[in-house]
């Protein structure tokens, strides 16, 4: 009975400890300590309490449980970053074939030891298909494109291998590129700056360019609402073409743009073709020239000295020349009677010819 109320106080005390109590009585050391505690306890029973607490065996470590899902992945992926490290003594002598054939195999069998255990504790493990670079069975992250689905790690850009699932890429002939790889390769060049053409293009002259590098060859400004004029495959604002290529008028100097006159050996603006003396235009067409200028009959004959000496009108058939001036046959007349000096028979007097007659009555 003593002992059946032992038992009952630890059970009261220790309610879990039963167990690991039950077996160690079983032992044979605990049933050697037993009576020696009942003995105890029938002398003197105000001292049962403190000999069962103070003799009570030391507990009995229990039996491991599972862990927890997710402690068991971290162990698994713990185990495979294991085997990615290397003795830092040892590194630079690279590991035998067999030795990296091992830990691919171990890395294996721990992918397939994961979905096992994954798919015990409830977590659906199911294939989502395999890989377009390394064709083996996608279990967890995936990433869909150009119609296949990839490892994310795998989906890299085909020029720089840099991995495109988390930014955008480019497609070429079903292989991704990355943005600057893509326009680096396939994008138009500018006929400036021979780069790529990556956003707005601008089309001239059968080439490609930056709308910011399509400027005059000469000024280097943008073009504006009147557009451009090209010399020798180069573009230029109409400004600078015109004073650099455009004929000059013989008249003011300033470019000829459309309607033009050639004459006197020179191109003219319409209203600048006048004469040079006068500055009066042409009204019947009909012009002189003289020393590379236009001039009217007029002017023409006064710079010639050809205009009749009496009535001032340009002389173009005979003349008399007398006084140091030409006249017009007929004009050449006796300044007192206005005879026709045809003889050629003339006195002077004062800037003036008379007649013998009329030059004896006044003046002798």
């Amino acid at each position: 009975m003593d002992e059946l109320d032992l038992l009952l106080e630890e059970l009261a005390l220790n309610p879990g400890g039963l167990q690991s109590v039950s077996e160690n009585r079983n032992k044979d050391t605990a049933a050697a300590e037993v009576p020696a505690a009942v003995n105890s306890a029938s002398t003197k029973k105000g001292k049962v309490c403190s000999n069962v607490y103070s003799d009570l065996p030391a507990p009995v470590a229990a039996s491991p449980t599972p862990d927890s899902p997710t402690k068991e992945l971290d162990a698994i992926l713990q185990d495979m970053l294991g085997l990615g490290q290397e003795d830092p003594e040892s590194s630079t002598t690279p590991p035998p074939l067999t030795q990296k054939l091992r830990k691919t195999e171990t890395i294996d069998e721990l992918l397939g030891g994961l979905s096992s255990d994954l798919e015990k504790i409830g977590v659906r493990t199911a294939a989502k298909g395999h890989c377009a670079s390394c064709n083996k069975t996608i279990v967890g992250k995936m990433i869909t494109a150009l119609g296949e689905v990839w490892h994310p790690e795998h989906f890299v850009c085909v020029a720089c291998n840099t991995e495109l699932s988390t930014t955008s890429f480019f497609e070429r002939e079903g292989r991704p590129y990355c943005d600057k790889d893509y326009h680096q390769l396939f994008s138009p060049r500018c006929a400036y700056c021979k780069g790529p053409i990556v956003q707005n293009i601008l089309t001239a002259l059968d080439q490609t360019w930056h709308p910011d590098h399509f400027f005059c060859t000469h000024c280097g400004g943008l073009f504006g609402p009147d557009g451009f004029l090209e010399k020798d495959g180069k573009p230029y604002c109409c400004k600078d073409f015109y004073n650099l290529f455009a004929p000059k008028c013989s008249g003011c100097g300033e470019s000829v743009r459309e309607n033009y006159l050639t004459a006197a050996n020179g191109t003219w603006h319409p209203e600048c073709f006048v004469c040079a003396d006068c500055l009066k235009p042409f009204t019947d067409g009909c012009f002189m020239e003289l020393g590379g200028r236009p001039l009217c009959s007029q002017h023409f004959h006064s710079r010639q000295g050809t205009l009749c000496g009496s009535c001032g009108e340009p002389i173009t058939g005979r003349c008399i020349s007398a006084l140091e001036r030409k006249f017009h046959p007929e004009h050449f007349v006796c300044a007192f009677c206005l005879r026709q000096l045809s003889q050629g028979i003339f006195k002077e007097q004062q800037g003036k010819p008379y007649c013998l007659t009329c030059f004896d009555k006044l003046f002798v």
